[in-house]
């Protein structure tokens, strides 16, 4: 009952959170039998929220030992059933020893054909590419398939006589379009699980140090296929510049494509990128001068993203119909909009400030601060609401906070995203119409930015054809 209330509160969380949450390849989870779970580790608990709230699967968690202490955290991650993983830097004595002892645990639960899932990287961060992986994934692993010897019996097992577990490492990509920003996306992509053979273990009961660096290659592998990677991080932000102009010719901001298209392109913009960096550098330097001179005469006009600058805007008479539509529906709501943001707003001021003071510098655990400051302030804020309610109605007063508290926060919430939108295509609009020379001539400009931009690429495929 605790672990579905759990998982019940991440899913809320994690939706108001993200604006977008996508779930790739959910069909390539084998729905019984031994699985073992592995996912990048950009974005601290957020990265196994997503895996307990969205995978079709029954999961435990290794996680590492200090989580355990927290106050509150420890309670969420013992109603998961976790297994506490044993750092150097986050305990004293034989740690070996003890995370011995969790492999045995971990190994037992697969055996029983349960679920675990581990983050291999072994600590959350914001590298702008998959960190080399540890050791241990592979070595549950191997360690759960395999016996001692050839054909022995299993170390802790009398009863296996040496028959190998059908196991399946399952690698779980994340991918954030900006991982501490509020109403940003979330892609969850699941791969083609990964089958384990069995390994002969040593007297020690670990696996060949071969097979384990063996595992862990095709594990990262695999991670890397689902994720996106680049050198450094100015390669990323090069790639999401470009993409985004060159994704607007395709579409405005009404029409947003699957992120899992967006991450596809984005992977093959970071290959390209770093193609044309070592053979023709001067032009990948022209084309981030022509974006940034593009970005300022954008910023100059009044718009942040290029999408916003869609002739479809202003010459579509069903876009025309559906702005007419929003604006009446943004003034019907408004009134309990204005409620939910009178009631919210100080709890969401205070969660994103205390948020921001305890991640200071790690903007990998900002994402976490901030969703956790939010389930303790607003279920407050309804409290407060439901106190003062009571004391002028009665119990219903304190069912009308908590029937109507939250659902006015989300009205709240939709409305001024609504209210954005529909600025910026009046604002499109009306620059159309006083500024319409200026209108074509950024039009232009990005057509020849993506032309360029695809003639780059093409340049890449082929040299990465003619290689083949």
């Amino acid at each position: 009952m605790l672990r579905r209330a759990v998982k019940v509160v991440l899913l809320f969380a994690l939706r108001v959170f993200f604006r977008r949450v996508e779930v790739v390849g959910r069909e390539r989870v084998p729905r019984e039998g031994a699985c073992l779970f592995v996912l990048n580790h950009p974005n601290a608990l957020v990265d196994p929220a997503f895996l307990l709230a969205y995978a079709p699967r029954r999961i435990s968690f290794l996680a590492k030992s200090p989580l355990f202490r927290m106050p509150v955290i420890g309670l969420f991650v013992r109603a998961l059933d976790s297994i506490p993983v044993y750092r150097k830097q986050d305990e004293k004595g034989d740690t070996a020893a003890l995370n011995r002892k969790t492999f045995e645990r971990a190994a037992e639960l697969l055996r029983r054909g349960g679920t675990i899932a581990i983050c291999p990287e072994g600590a959350s961060h914001s590298e702008p590419y998959l960190l080399p992986l540890k050791s241990g994934a592979a070595r549950i692993a191997l360690g759960s398939v395999s016996v001692k010897g050839e054909g022995g019996r299993g170390q802790d097992e009398g009863d296996r006589e040496g028959t190998p577990l059908d196991l399946k490492i399952v690698p779980a990509g994340l991918y954030y379009t900006a991982k501490t920003t509020f109403r940003s996306g979330a892609l969850l992509y699941f791969g083609e699980p990964i089958p384990v053979a069995p390994a002969g273990l040593g007297p020690d009961g670990e696996p060949p140090r071969e097979a384990v660096r063996a595992l862990s290659d095709r594990v990262a592998e695999s991670l890397r296929s689902l994720t996106l990677n680049a050198d450094r991080h100015e390669a990323l932000a090069m790639v999401a510049r470009a993409e985004r102009i060159f994704s607007a010719a395709d579409q405005d901001e009404e029409d947003e494509e699957s992120l899992e298209r967006e991450l596809r392109r984005r992977r093959r913009f970071v290959e390209a990128y770093a193609y044309h960096r070592r053979h023709s550098a001067p032009r990948v330097e022209a084309l981030e001068r022509r974006l940034s001179a593009y970005e300022e005469e954008l910023r100059q006009a009044g718009f942040e993203d290029p999408r916003q600058l869609s002739p479809s805007t202003v010459a579509d008479y069903a876009r025309v119909r559906k702005l007419l539509a929003r604006a009446l529906v943004f003034l019907l709501l408004l009134p309990a909009a204005l409620a939910g943001a009178a009631l919210h707003y100080p709890a969401y001021t205070l969660a994103g400030a205390l948020a921001t003071r305890f991640a200071r510098q790690y903007d990998d655990v900002l994402s976490t601060f901030k969703i956790a400051a939010a389930l303790l302030f607003f279920p407050l804020t309804w409290g407060v609401l439901a106190c003062v309610l009571y004391a002028f109605a009665g119990w219903w007063g304190v069912l009308a906070a908590f029937a109507l508290g939250p659902p006015a926060g989300y009205v709240a919430l939709r409305t001024r995203e609504e209210f954005d939108r529909f600025a910026a295509g009046t604002r499109a609009a009306l620059f159309f119409v006083r500024e319409r020379s200026f209108f074509r001539q950024l039009l232009e400009e990005r057509r020849r930015i993506r032309r360029e931009i695809l003639a780059l690429g093409d340049e890449y495929e082929k040299a990465v054809d003619s290689k083949q």
